[in-house]
């Protein structure tokens, strides 16, 4: 849900009021919450808007490239979502929420750079347009600009916004290195998504419950919530990469195969001792790194496609979501919490 309108799985927009499934697969099927989560983002999207401006018109445009393409919108929905724990009206939620759109976006300036992307969310990534030193740039001056809206917040807001940075940092460096020798390279890549994402994630849910007034014991649960349904729905896009039509996914399949992106099925791949013919044959295709053949690449994700290695993924994902639907336990039973254990619903069934 993003600006007042419901976006489909293909990101199609829908009539705002209609229960629908948004970007992230969400049902809100209560009309008061969903009113209430519409005002909010609706809120979190004009003040994203506000507060990438710079009096040099080149930030600007720059900064409001990725705010004006939109995206799934996942962290300020958690703190939407969190505040109705307490009170979704205070005044401190929506700056919650930006801060935490902000800093991730900041990341994607960031990571789009290191991972010389062309695109990002449909158009030309930042570093294509203008250039890596402009794009870096532009991250720093967005990690500013929610670093100035955190100290409204108080303290303890620019507190964990810097230690969730921090965590950030430590997972992005974690990715560039590589896994030690005596790190086994899924555990490594659970750690840094568990870093690089789920972190944020689940400090957009903590933000909500504080910043709506949640007790104690409930801020806890939702951001133990956020942080494994983080590392769960990055690790479904690691098979939708695979398993999905580009109609669904968002993008041509077997991208982050293309890239070498060693995803969660491909290291189940690699690290497989099966015997059976298509095993062997789909670890020697990855064991070469980027797969840029034509004729190999369609080769190797038809056999990542039938693999147990998939199968294994699957089963990894529906794990954390349930881990996420046990954290929601200690909160009451209330219609976010349904939405949110709707959200673990989704990303378990949507590679299937």
């Amino acid at each position: 849900m993003v600006g007042g309108v419901v976006r489909t799985a293909d990101g199609s927009s829908g009539a705002s009021g209609v229960p629908a499934t948004s970007s992230i697969g969400l049902d809100i099927v209560d009309p008061q919450l969903q009113a209430s989560v519409t005002q909010i983002m609706s809120a979190v999207e004009a003040q994203l808007r506000e507060n990438v401006l710079s009096a040099d018109p080149l930030v600007s445009e720059a900064a409001r490239h990725l705010v004006e393409a939109g995206g799934k919108r996942f962290r300020p929905l958690l703190v939407a979502l969190g505040a109705h724990f307490g009170d979704p009206e205070s005044p401190l939620v929506v700056p919650a929420a930006v801060v935490m759109e902000l800093t991730h976006l900041a990341t994607l300036y960031h990571d789009d750079v290191m991972d010389e992307a062309p695109v990002r969310r449909g158009a030309p990534s930042a570093n294509s347009r203008w250039s890596n030193s402009v794009a870096i740039l532009v991250g720093d001056y967005l990690f500013a600009r929610a670093a100035d809206i955190a100290a409204d917040l108080g303290t303890e807001a620019v507190r964990l916004q810097a230690r969730t940075f921090a965590r950030l940092v430590h997972g992005q460096i974690a990715e560039t290195v590589g896994p030690r020798d005596d790190d086994p390279p899924v555990r490594h890549y659970l750690q840094v998504v568990g870093e690089k994402t789920g972190s944020l994630i689940a400090t957009s849910a903590r933000f909500g419950g504080m910043f709506g007034g949640a007790s104690r014991e409930h801020v806890e649960a939702l951001a133990g919530y956020g942080e494994i349904i983080g590392v769960a729905f990055q690790l479904s896009d690691d098979l939708l990469d695979i398993a999905a039509e580009s109609t669904q996914s968002g993008k041509t399949p077997g991208t982050d195969l293309r890239e070498g992106v060693p995803t969660l099925p491909v290291l189940y791949a690699l690290d497989s001792d099966d015997g059976d013919a298509a095993s062997r044959r789909l670890r020697e295709i990855l064991a070469d790194g980027p797969v840029t053949d034509d004729d190999l690449h369609g080769e190797a994700l038809g056999l990542l496609r039938e693999s147990p290695a998939l199968k294994r993924a699957r089963e990894t994902v529906r794990s954390y979501a349930e881990d996420a639907r046990v954290r929601l336990a200690p909160l009451p039973s209330s219609p976010a919490r349904q939405a949110m254990e709707a959200l673990c619903d989704f990303i378990a069934d949507r590679t299937n």
